[in-house]
Parts: C-alpha cells; sequence; structure tokens
C-alpha cells in the first residue's frame, strides 16, 4: 500500500513514526530505518524520508555531521539506485541553507551510471539554484563546459527554475554554452530561454542579453522558441503579438 492509499490520518502517524525511526538511526549510527525508507519502491516514502533528513540538518543541532555521514554511506550504495537518488535530493535539501557542506558529494554523482540519480542532482540543483542560488550558480557554471554532453544538457536544465523569477543571473551562464556543438544542449538552451521570457519584467532582460550574443543562429531559433511560450502561454505578462513587436524593436 503506497503512502497516498492511506487516509490524512494515517499518513500523519506514519510521517512521525518514519520521522522518529530515522532520527533514532541518525543518532545511534544504525541504517536499518533509513534504508527502508531511503529504499522504499514508494516515491512518496522516500521523499518524507529525505525531507526528514533535511530538516533535521536545519533544525537539531548537534545532527549535522551525523547526517552528512549517513548521506555518504548511502551514496556509496552502488547496488541501489533509489537509496543513492534519496541521498542526492537530501543533499540538495540541505544544500539550500548550506550548499558548502554537500556541493563536494552533490559533484561525485553528477555522472552516476543511473539515470533516476542524474536526474535527481538536476531536480535538486533546481531548487538549490531557487533558494540559494550563489553557491549554487557557482557550482553549475564548473560543469558548462563538462566534456559529457548530457552534464552540460544537464546543468543548463537545472538552472531554468531561477531563471524565470532571476533571468539576469542565469544568463551570463547560458551564454557560455551558445556555441556548443551538441543539438541536445542547443535545443535545451533554447528551450530555457523561453522559459525565461514570459514573466514580468523577463523578457526585456532576456531580449537585451540575446542582443549581445555573437551566434545568431542560436539567437533566431531562441527568438521562434520565445514567441511559441507567449502564444502557449495565455498568462504571459505580454500577448504574443506585444512580445513580437518588442523583440523585433531591439534586435
Amino acid at each position: 500500500m503506497g503512502f497516498y492509499d492511506l487516509s490524512k490520518v494515517e499518513r500523519e502517524k506514519l510521517f512521525e513514526k518514519m520521522r522518529e525511526e530515522i532520527r533514532s538511526d541518525v543518532k545511534q549510527g544504525t541504517k536499518k530505518k533509513i534504508h527502508q525508507y531511503c529504499g522504499d519502491e514508494d516515491t512518496y516514502i522516500r521523499k518524507n524520508a529525505y525531507l526528514i533528513l533535511g530538516r533535521a540538518y536545519r533544525d537539531e543541532e548537534g545532527l549535522q555531521q551525523k547526517i552528512l555521514t549517513v548521506l555518504d554511506r548511502l551514496i556509496e550504495e552502488k547496488e541501489n539506485e533509489l537509496l543513492r537518488q534519496t541521498a542526492v535530493y537530501a543533499l540538495c535539501e540541505i544544500g539550500k541553507h548550506d550548499a558548502q557542506a554537500i556541493l563536494p558529494r552533490l559533484e561525485s554523482m553528477i555522472d552516476d551510471p543511473h539515470h533516476k540519480v542524474r536526474n535527481a542532482v538536476v531536480g535538486g540543483l533546481k531548487q538549490m539554484v531557487n533558494k540559494n542560488p550563489e553557491p549554487s550558480l557557482a557550482f553549475t557554471k564548473k560543469f558548462l563546459h563538462h566534456p559529457d554532453p548530457r552534464i552540460r544538457r544537464e546543468i543548463v536544465h537545472g538552472i531554468e527554475l531561477r531563471g524565470r523569477t532571476h533571468p539576469e543571473d542565469v544568463l551570463p551562464l547560458l551564454a557560455e554554452v551558445q556555441d556548443d556543438q551538441d543539438i541536445k544542449v542547443r535545443k535545451t538552451l533554447i528551450h530555457v530561454l523561453g522559459q525565461i521570457s514570459y514573466k514580468k519584467g523577463c523578457l526585456e532582460k532576456v531580449v537585451k542579453a540575446l542582443a549581445m550574443w555573437k551566434n545568431q543562429q542560436i539567437v533566431e531559433k531562441a527568438i521562434d522558441e520565445i514567441l511559441k511560450v507567449h502564444e502557449k502561454y495565455p498568462f504571459s505578462e505580454k500577448t504574443p503579438e506585444e512580445a513580437k513587436d518588442y523583440i523585433f524593436k531591439q534586435l
């Protein structure tokens, strides 16, 4: 039975039970319940586990190093990608407040052989960049020219969420990959430029940055994507016609 097959009252009881058992494992240096919950087949059980670990790190004095030790052990579980995945999400929860403690660990997981773990790095990094941008963006910059195009693409995708509200923070990083030769990286770049363009005040910042880019082929494709986004999203600040008029006046 999955977490959301339970009633609200049952879910609350289970969450509290998980919290106490995970905290007990952390304090005693044991792993039975941590492994049980962090490796559970149910996504929401695993989510509860990493939220519990992240909150305990933030709120409970004296548990920080013990929690990091727990996560170090989980990311070494080579035969169980769910344990590694949950550890990555827990690291990113911690990274929202204390990025320096977890960035070296997160770096070791960015080229994990399993896609679930790599996707967790991207998903968690999105949240970190949004909540704790300065160290998180500095971290992403290190991988913009990684030899593996898959990692470059994942990093570009990972900074999208911050860019939706603060495009000025990510546009300098996106400019660094405008000449990337990998088609999937270019497609992701164009996608992200569209996604960071439609909220209030964002189109102006994106267009101002694109005016300085040298790769005109990418700029033209980005403009097409931006206009498609404005057509697709009726909640965009500008209508498609207003966006088109603004872009062509500026560029």
